[in-house]
């Protein structure tokens, strides 16, 4: 899914397999404060769009007692996600999935599931996609979250996401910032009631919990 490199996305790679993304190391820790406690207390952890495996790592150590299973299209991403995982026993390898191709969530169950700066450098229509399949794979309870940048009531927050988004329609204008409140729609459409919490750097945790009703 991460078909679109961008300046913000430029990975460095170290002499033992692993890749980082200067990006990822900033907003860890907002996302880890505001992520860990919501987790449910055991249960599988899905995440689309690994990338580096930076996010992964951090949240399967706070969370040992969940299984983490951590996914990217990108073949070397994956090999990356494996080299900085490796000594942890509740990361299972990167499997080889791209959340905007239906039909992903076939035969896939989890508690949690979780995409960071995913939702930009996708079209309107792979979005359609991974919202729906996400919901099918949500257990009963379970929660989904999407960190990123948003658009709010269809225009940028600041002059640096204006700046973003233009430069990611210029690469592909089928792609680009999305709608908070779109997505928050659909998600409740899907049957899932949504919360959105402020992050630094005017982006967003979207958090959605499924019924826990039967």
């Amino acid at each position: 899914m991460t078909r679109v490199h961008t300046g913000t996305m430029t990975l460095a790679a170290a002499s033992d397999g692993t890749m980082t993304a200067p990006a990822a190391e900033r907003n860890l820790i907002p996302i880890m404060d505001a992520l860990v406690p919501e987790l449910p207390e055991r249960g599988a952890f899905l995440e689309l769009g690994s990338g580096t495996g930076q996010h992964v790592q951090a949240l399967a150590a706070a969370a040992p007692h969940m299984t983490f299973h951590p996914t990217d299209p990108e073949p070397d991403r994956r090999a990356a996600i494996d080299a900085r995982c490796h000594d942890l026993p509740n990361v299972r390898p990167a499997r080889d999935l791209d959340a905007g191709v239906p039909r992903w969530a076939d035969g896939l169950r989890a508690q949690a599931i979780y995409a960071a700066n995913v939702l930009h450098l996708i079209s309107d229509a792979e979005l359609a996609v991974l919202l729906d399949e996400a919901a099918k794979a949500l257990d009963r309870g379970g929660l989904l979250a999407f960190y990123g940048p948003f658009l709010r009531d269809g225009g940028p927050v600041s002059p640096s996401d204006d700046a973003f988004d233009a430069a990611l329609r210029e690469q592909d204008p089928a792609i680009g910032l999305k709608d908070v409140a779109m997505v928050e729609t659909v998600l409740g459409t899907l049957g899932l009631s949504v919360r959105r919490v402020p992050m630094p750097a005017n982006n967003l945790l979207v958090l959605a919990r499924h019924d826990p009703r039967p």
